[in-house]
Formats: structure tokens, sequence, C-alpha cells
């Protein structure tokens, strides 16, 4: 509705402009100042308009068109990937493979990473993992990471000396420091760019084995009721890469 008033009175304003030639030369200017401001705050953005659309398409072309699907997990929610994935803007994981609502649990962090388990660190991440799998029951997880990836080349740009010009991040994407050394190990003869690309993949391996170091995926291992995968995505080439790892996992010690 508003955008609608503002075309209504830029339309009007040109008219008159046009209709009107023996206006004199400053109300003239004033019109055409108030049309270029009207111009101007029918292109701003508003974030809240923004939510309401998309809120609006949503229920009418989704939840409206579903109902057996979204009465379903009005009652509960048995999602059978737990993904992580990058904060990142352009790789939604629900968007790329086409997850529909209740098919994933999902956490995203900067570079897609999976902390060792630590019950008083990260444990926010700690948290997701224990509840998808002892609760919700997830048969599979994929950690999924992706082409031009920010944190990646912050990890790979941490100097040497381990100094920090961040409150979070560098201490952050650290976790995933083992990557950056094999990569600047096997290849230090390639770009940085290209160093950054082969990272990207090698600290999803890095995640994937600090899933292990959690009890309960590692059980879950053992009898063969979950699956660890790791995924690249280049959105730069619409390339999806998708990976197994032996761990060679043996039981936990018995009592």
């Amino acid at each position: 509705m508003a955008t609608e008033n503002y075309e209504e009175a830029i339309g009007q304003l040109t008219k008159l402009i046009s209709e009107k030639a023996d206006l004199g030369e400053v109300a003239a200017a004033k019109i055409k100042q108030l049309t270029a401001d009207l111009e101007a705050a029918a292109d701003r953005f508003n974030p809240d308009q923004r939510i309401q659309t998309g809120f609006s398409q949503f229920k009418k072309e989704k939840y409206e068109a579903e109902p057996d699907r979204y009465g379903a997990l009005a009652t509960g929610q048995a999602p059978k990937f737990l993904v992580f994935a990058c904060s990142d803007s352009r790789v939604c994981p629900s968007h790329i493979l086409n997850f529909q609502p209740g098919e994933a649990f999902v956490v995203r962090n900067i570079a897609n990473m999976v902390p060792p388990f630590d019950t008083t660190k990260y444990s926010g991440v700690g948290a997701a993992i224990e509840y998808a799998i002892l609760h919700l029951k997830v048969e599979n997880i994929l950690v999924i990471g992706h082409s031009c990836c920010g944190g990646i080349k912050g990890l790979m740009s941490v100097p040497d000396d381990g100094t920090t010009s961040s409150d979070f991040i560098e201490n952050w994407v650290q976790i995933c420091s083992a990557a950056k050394s094999k990569v600047k190990a096997e290849h230090s003869s390639l770009s940085f760019e290209e160093q950054c690309h082969n990272c990207e993949k090698e600290a999803v391996n890095v995640s994937l084995g600090n899933l292990l170091t959690y009890p309960f995926v590692r059980d879950g291992l053992v009898k063969n009721i979950l699956t660890l995968k790791g995924a690249h995505y280049d959105f730069v080439k619409a390339n999806f890469e998708l990976w197994d790892l032996d761990f060679n996992i043996t039981p936990s010690t018995l009592v």
C-alpha cells in the first residue's frame, strides 16, 4: 500500500509538471526535488516490509498449500539429518539441498566447524549434537564446507605466532588449525586462494574427526545407526561433492 501511495504521488507530480508549463522556476524545481525524494524513499529497503512479505508468501504458497505436512510437524519432529553448515548467507543447506521442514536439524556457524567434545567450552554446539543424537535420533551427520569461505580465509591468515585481532573469530576458526597446518605442509607451492580452497575441504575432515570425540556419536557409529559424511558446495561452479571417511571405529570398552 505504501509503495502504491509513493507511485501515485510521483505520477501526480510528474503530470503536474508536464501540464503546468507556466509554473514558476522555483515552484517547478521544488516539485522536481520532491519527486526525486519520493522516488528515493520508494526504493529504500524496508526490513519490516521484507519480513512481512516473506512470511505472507510462505504462508500462502507453502503452509496453507501443504496442511498435512505442517499439521504433522505441529506434533513433533523426526529429522533424518544433523547438518553443520556455514552462516554465510549464500549457502543455506535447506535451499541448496532442498530439505523440507522437518528433514534436517541444522547448526550454522562461522566456517561450519565442529569443536571437539568439551562440557564447558562451545557447549552450544555440544548441546545441539547431544539433542540431535540422543533425543531426535538422527541417522546422518553431514558437515558442509563451501567455496569462497571467509572463515577459512581467516583461518589461513592467522599469524603463526597465534596473535589475534578480533574478539571471537580467530579463536573460533582455530578449531580447525590442524587443517591449516596440513594444507600449508602439503600445498606450500599453491597460491593463497588455492590453499584456502583445499583448506575448505580439509577443515570438514577435521570437524568429522572432532565429532568422534563425542561419546554418543561414537556409539552410534559402532552400532551402525549413524553415519558421518563430509561435503563441499562450490556455488561459483554449482558443484556439490559428498564423501565418507573410514575411521576404523572400535567399540567402547565394555564393563
